[in-house]
């Protein structure tokens, strides 16, 4: 949750990878990984709509990512936000997160939008947290 945090006020950039330069979710995501210990590995292929969210999962899994069906302060949510767009966060409270927002141009945090659909979390395992 710390490390997700730590990125609020980043500049976000499709793609982005890099804190100073920008980040997208999927950057997020990655450099949220990175920064506990762990390796992330994003999907190389992905675009702002898409038919299939299977990059997505597989990055999960190959990150070291495990799945879990009760997220917690944390934890990575996948939402679907229709249209086959999809968007990753970290979780920061029951009610909050940290997400890369296209629109404002920055990763924030705050609540998630009512008409997100969660459609998957994974826990960071424990050896990788701070």
């Amino acid at each position: 949750m710390a490390a997700a945090e730590a990125f609020v006020g980043s500049p976000f950039r499709l793609r982005g990878r890099d804190p100073m330069t920008g980040l997208d979710c999927v950057g997020l995501i990655a450099a949220v990984t990175d920064r506990v210990g762990g390796k992330a590995r994003p999907p190389t292929s992905y675009g702002l709509r898409n038919t299939s969210i299977n990059a997505m999962l597989s990055s999960a899994s190959a990150s070291g990512l495990r799945r879990t069906e009760n997220p917690s302060a944390g934890d990575v949510l996948l939402f679907d936000l229709g249209a086959g767009q999809f968007h990753l966060a970290v979780a920061v409270g029951p009610e909050a997160i940290v997400h890369a927002h296209a629109g404002l141009r920055k990763v924030v945090q705050g609540k998630p939008d009512p008409s997100w659909k969660r459609i998957a979390a994974w826990q960071i395992p424990t050896h990788f947290k701070d």
